[in-house]
């Protein structure tokens, strides 16, 4: 028998391509639905997904997967929020709503940028962008989106996500709004009705997918997995889609530098505060970041425009995505948090309180892998230990890595693959 643990995109995927090779698989999801965090969740006709999902995925195998769902497309024009200014989307060619004498400081510090030996993430912003932007603009965006301080993060991770411009785009930048979109992707696109899961609907048919399977013990020797219901599964072949530090505590007799790996790794749990309005134009920007340390959201977008499927007619909705540490929630009870956040979204301008008819906060313990300077250490120690085991872990906290979407349906069918490889091709 081969087992999947969780049916968020990778694991899907991997049961998936598996099917696609003749052999069955069984899912085991400890929620009530599938899609992990691509999963959505309806209130009053309104429905919101966890988090933001859009895809700009350019692999012909996910595409050939999600054009099989009738789709809109968007323009990725965003902007940023900074003390009572809209600024297009990104912020540090884009300067033109700020004052004169605002832009001078960004614009001189960028031309006296130091020559630092990069050691870290805010060496690297300030090699890039200059003191004046960095302290005002990432280092405060930092930290409340991946809840560190930009020097504890290392810099593999960055890519092409942060845009580098030249001194001649910040000039103009300064001096028009008339800027090309410089945004890493140029399309993002979105199912029309069903939420941003219904692009897997094309890969879950047939699947035996188990909801309401929350493992509680998994003996790698005797290939034994029980659940919290005290169901039993004996298996031949786990592929892991949960995170690390998870699966770690759930293997019977675990070496205890492995678990103590897993319980390093560190990362951002969030709170979502999802909101409802009797307005049909509420919000006019798909989303936006927010670099107000004062405002606790980090990005807020729009899911009735990226589908107007996902709100009654004549209406509109928000989402605001709040981050925390490992788990660790604010001293604030979930209502407070909720109503603060709609007092500053509030007081951004966004809208009146009247108009909010749905108003809902819920979190996730895991959001996002954080990028620390010890992550591939541990990292490391834990993958190593599940592959001397036989277990193939996928997705992006099955493999501990920053995956969008469509790079965690191509990490579960790798994984399906691999076990193909190394069990029914021998």
């Amino acid at each position: 028998m081969n087992i999947i643990l969780g049916a968020g995109i990778s694991g899907l995927a991997s049961s998936y391509e598996l099917k696609n090779h003749n052999i069955n698989s069984i899912v085991l999801e400890k929620n009530p639905s599938w899609g992990g965090l691509l999963d959505n969740f309806s209130i009053d006709g309104f429905r919101f997904d966890k988090f933001i999902h859009l895809s700009f995925a350019k692999d012909k195998y996910v595409n050939d997967i999600f054009y099989k769902t009738p789709f809109l497309k968007h323009k990725p024009l965003s902007s940023n929020y900074y003390k009572g200014f809209w600024l297009k989307h990104p912020a540090q060619n884009n300067l033109y709503p700020l004052s004169i004498e605002e832009k001078q400081k960004i614009l001189n510090d960028f031309k006296k940028r130091k020559n630092l030996q990069i050691n870290n993430y805010e060496d690297w912003l300030r090699v890039q962008y200059g003191d004046y932007f960095t302290d005002n603009f990432p280092l405060v965006y930092t930290e409340k989106y991946w809840t560190v301080k930009a020097k504890d993060l290392e810099i593999k991770w960055v890519g092409n996500r942060m845009y580098k411009p030249s001194i001649e785009e910040i000039e103009k930048g300064c001096k028009t709004d008339l800027t090309p979109n410089t945004y890493y992707a140029k399309e993002m696109r979105y199912p029309k009705k069903g939420g941003y899961k219904s692009f897997l609907n094309p890969i879950v048919k047939d699947l035996d997918i188990r909801t309401n399977s929350n493992v509680d013990k998994i003996d790698l020797k005797n290939k034994k997995l029980k659940l919290k219901d005290g169901g039993e599964y004996y298996f031949d072949n786990l592929i892991n889609s949960i995170p690390l530090p998870e699966i770690c505590k759930l293997i019977k007799d675990i070496p205890n530098e492995v678990l103590e790996a897993s319980s390093k790794l560190n990362y951002t749990s969030g709170y979502l505060v999802s909101l409802g309005f009797n307005k049909p134009d509420v919000m006019k920007k798909l989303w936006f970041y927010v670099y107000d340390k004062e405002i606790s959201a980090s990005r807020v977008y729009s899911p009735s425009i990226k589908s107007p499927d996902n709100a009654p007619k004549g209406c509109s909705s928000l989402q605001a995505e709040i981050y925390f540490n490992k788990g660790v929630k604010f001293n604030k009870t979930d209502k407070e948090v909720l109503d603060l956040t709609i007092e500053d979204l509030i007081k951004i301008g966004l809208f009146e309180k009247e108009d909010v008819i749905v108003k809902d906060i819920r979190s996730e313990k895991y959001a996002n892998v954080i990028f620390d300077h010890h992550i591939y250490q541990n990292r490391k120690i834990v993958l190593d230990y599940l592959e001397d085991n036989n277990v193939i872990s996928v997705g992006r906290f099955g493999e501990w890595d920053y995956l969008w979407s469509d790079q965690s349906m191509l990490s579960g069918r790798n994984g399906a693959l691999k076990l193909i490889k190394n069990t029914f091709n021998k």
